[in-house]
């Protein structure tokens, strides 16, 4: 690899906007190339970054300068892309999910092994401030012995601000599929991998009216559930209560909470990199704002790519394909669960992601 990893991406979406923002700060990291089925948005990219080539997928996977691909399509060409630049020889770093199911997921593990390259997986979020100086105060005691855990998001859905939802509430969409990667990857950093879960969930309503954008006011159909809510046994013991929804209107509480024997933790949205960390010991009077401790200060969506390359090439990186694989494998369970009114036993596992040193 080059002194500066030389980074394509193949998707150029919305979401691109935020890595490109953030691969401009990176010193370790310098964009190669992109690629787009639609050539007039990588070429907009392309002009914006000068010295940026517009190539094909296949193009891109075989450019000598591209180091890692850094895969921003659509959940269900996650799995297309990856095994292209795994047979190119490159490492790639995915948008969440890892891949449309785990069927497809184990094939880009398996693939990625055979090969020699490496695998990372979003989100990243996990990697900043808020998360990483919650996990410290774990490890150092804060709350003695965890014993529970509980996660939360209530919105009262995506139509209300996305010009085209329809895939929110198709099978593959639903509020755990869209949102639980944040939480439960949080959670797995907090307090270790899964073993088993168990799961209910429910739909309010047959359609959705979309409020915005060319379509606002047409109705579209609802064929997934729309409220999950799951109990994660972790192999630690604690157990974690997880309630996802595109059913409520908000939410007061703090979006996860860690409960052990001598203390209380709130910690801030997983689905950003920073937030006040909260602690409530046994016998105190009132919750205490813990200062950072821990994490990559000023993060944003791309320090887990960062991260993957500063990584030597015989570990595997904080946000890993083992983790994100083991994440879907939780939420697939809970769906699982939710369908046949049992507990399902998690089939894999993965290690706990090494801490980040505040930096």
């Amino acid at each position: 690899m080059s002194a500066r990893g030389g980074v394509g991406i193949v998707g150029c979406g919305a979401i691109s906007r935020q890595y490109l923002a953030t691969l401009a700060s990176l010193d370790e990291l310098e964009l190669v190339a992109v690629s787009d089925l639609d050539s007039a948005r990588a070429r907009a990219v392309a002009d914006a970054h000068p010295g940026v080539k517009v190539l094909t997928v296949p193009e891109l996977v075989a450019h000598e300068a591209v180091d890692v691909v850094l895969n921003l399509t659509i959940p269900a060409a996650h799995a297309e892309v990856a095994h292209q630049a795994i047979e190119g020889g490159k490492d790639v770093y995915l948008e969440k999910p890892l891949a449309a199911t785990t069927a497809e997921a184990r094939k880009v593990l398996s693939a990625a092994s055979e090969r020699g390259v490496r695998i990372g997986c979003a989100p990243d979020t996990v990697l900043g401030t808020g998360i990483q100086t919650a996990r410290r105060a774990l490890d150092d005691g804060c709350v003695g012995r965890p014993l529970s855990a509980t996660a939360t998001m209530m919105v009262p859905g995506h139509e209300r601000w996305h010009p085209d939802p329809d895939f929110y509430y198709v099978p593959g969409g639903g509020p755990l599929l869209d949102m639980g990667p944040y939480y439960i990857t949080s959670l797995v950093t907090l307090l270790g991998p899964v073993a088993s879960v168990t799961g209910t969930s429910s739909r309010s309503r047959a359609t959705r009216v979309i409020a915005s954008g060319p379509r606002k006011g047409e109705a579209i159909p609802v064929t997934t559930d729309t409220h999950v809510t799951g109990v994660l046994t972790h192999d630690s013991g604690a157990l974690s209560t997880i309630v996802m929804s595109f059913d409520a209107v908000a939410t007061a509480s703090s979006h996860i909470e860690v409960h052990g024997d001598t203390g209380s933790l709130a910690v801030p949205d997983p689905n950003r990199f920073s937030g006040e960390v909260k602690l409530f010991e046994l016998g105190g009077e009132a919750w205490q704002t813990l200062t950072p401790s821990a994490g990559y200060r000023d993060a944003s969506r791309g320090f887990g790519l960062a991260d993957m390359m500063r990584t030597p090439k015989t570990e595997d990186p904080r946000a890993s394909g083992p983790l994100a694989y083991h994440v879907l494998d939780v939420m697939e369970s809970l769906l699982e669960s939710a369908r046949t009114g049992t507990s399902v036993p998690v089939g894999s596992t993965c290690p706990r992601p090494a801490a980040v040193p505040l930096s």
